[in-house]
């Protein structure tokens, strides 16, 4: 997991590069709780939100860091 990412001469930190992934797909997880109306059963909305968004990083990292 340790290294950067180049992107047209611009070095980013991979964490950064998994971190927006991570958004990318909470996104998704989001619009399909939503319509699927599975927020009606978290007490509060946003701190679900951010839990499964750090669950999402770490699964990522994980991820990156087994296929590395």
């Amino acid at each position: 997991m340790i290294g950067e990412a180049s992107f047209y001469g611009l070095y980013l930190p991979w964490i950064m590069v998994l971190a927006l992934a991570a958004l990318l797909v909470l996104w998704g997880v989001r619009r399909l709780l939503a319509a699927t109306g599975a927020y009606r059963w978290v007490w509060h909305p946003a701190l679900f939100d951010m839990a499964l968004y750090l669950l999402l990083l770490y699964a990522l990292s994980r991820a990156s860091a087994y296929l590395q």
